[in-house]
C-alpha cells in the first residue's frame, strides 16, 4: 500500500514566524487535522462520535522538526499505525512536501479511545473500529518502520 495520506495543506502566512518558517504550534495543528482524518477512517467521524459518544484523546505527542517548512509550500501528512490494542492506538505522522520524499517533521502520538459520557474514561474500541485498524495495519505491512518513535527527551548523560 502506498503511504496513507491523511491531510494536505498549503502553509499559510499566519502560520509563519519571524524566521520565515512554519511556527512550531502549526506543525501540531497540521498533525491534529491528520488525526481527525484518521479517525474518520476507523469509524470515528463526527456523526459516529455523536451517535456513539466515543472519541479519541491524545495522551502524548512528540514532534521532531527535521527540515525547514516555508510559506506557500504544499505539504501532506502520511500516517502509519505503529501499534494498537483494544483501547489505544500509536500513530506516526510524517510531514512531507506534497509528493516529495524528504521527511520534514515527524510526530509520534499515543491516542486513547474514550467514552465521553463517563467522565471521560477509557473505553474499548468498537468492533467496527478494531476491524478498520486491523485492515489498515495489514495494508501498511510493507511500509518502512518509522524513524522517530519511542524517543525520550533528555541531555546525554543526565538523569
Amino acid at each position: 500500500m502506498p503511504a496513507l495520506i491523511t491531510h494536505k495543506t498549503p502553509i499559510l502566512a499566519d502560520w509563519v514566524d519571524y524566521n520565515g518558517h512554519l511556527r512550531d504550534a502549526f506543525y501540531l495543528l497540521i498533525f491534529s487535522y491528520a488525526t481527525d482524518a484518521f479517525m474518520d477512517l476507523i469509524g470515528l467521524a463526527s456523526d459516529d462520535r455523536d451517535a456513539s459518544g466515543n472519541s479519541l484523546f491524545t495522551l502524548e505527542a512528540h514532534i521532531n522538526y527535521l527540515h525547514e517548512v516555508k510559506l506557500g509550500e504544499e505539504v501532506e501528512v502520511r500516517t502509519q499505525i505503529v501499534a494498537h490494542d483494544s483501547k489505544r492506538v500509536q500513530l506516526y505522522h510524517s510531514l512531507y512536501k506534497t509528493g516529495g520524499d524528504q521527511q520534514l517533521a515527524a510526530s509520534d502520538q499515543m491516542l486513547l479511545h474514550v467514552d465521553l459520557a463517563t467522565g471521560p474514561k477509557s473505553a474499548l474500541f468498537s468492533k467496527q473500529s478494531l476491524e478498520a485498524l486491523h485492515m489498515l495495519v495489514e495494508a501498511q505491512h510493507d511500509q518502512p518502520a518509522p524513524a522517530y518513535t519511542g524517543r525520550v527527551i533528555g541531555l546525554p548523560g543526565k538523569p
